[in-house]
């Protein structure tokens, strides 16, 4: 079991192409990408927001128990990662935002940093956060 808590966030996409790949391969890849599939694409991610997994248990616990943000928050310790896409934007970052007045300052920087994040997948749809330990 790793100690780490890490969040990641897509920083880039590209397309795999250290085979030689036929024409006609590639414009079904091509087509996948424009349509949304990630057919050969490789995600590139980089970490955003870090801390242990004891500090991240004490963290999910100034949100009210039973919480829909909890719930996904502590998907973390039932999956071992979770995916946080822009459909989870508003819930999360309204979840933390409420209860950051009541947090210790180092859960208020990790709430601050979480929401930063949460900000820039909303400025930006195509990309997710990954929550996993390390």
């Amino acid at each position: 079991m790793s100690d780490k808590v890490m969040f990641y966030s897509l920083n880039r996409k590209f397309v795999d192409e250290k085979d030689d790949v036929p024409e006609e391969a590639k414009e079904i890849i091509y087509y996948g990408l424009a349509i949304g599939h990630h057919l050969g694409i490789v995600d590139c991610l980089k970490v955003v927001v870090s801390c242990s997994r004891q500090a991240y248990q004490e963290w999910l616990e100034y949100l009210p128990e039973g919480s829909v943000a909890r719930q996904k928050m502590e998907g973390f310790f039932t999956f071992g990662e979770i995916t946080i896409f822009p459909e989870h934007i508003h819930m999360l970052a309204n979840a933390f935002q409420a209860v950051i007045a009541e947090q210790t300052p180092e859960f208020k920087t990790l709430s601050e940093s979480f929401i930063t994040a949460l900000g820039a997948l909303h400025r930006e749809p195509d990309v997710y956060i990954m929550v996993r330990g390390r």
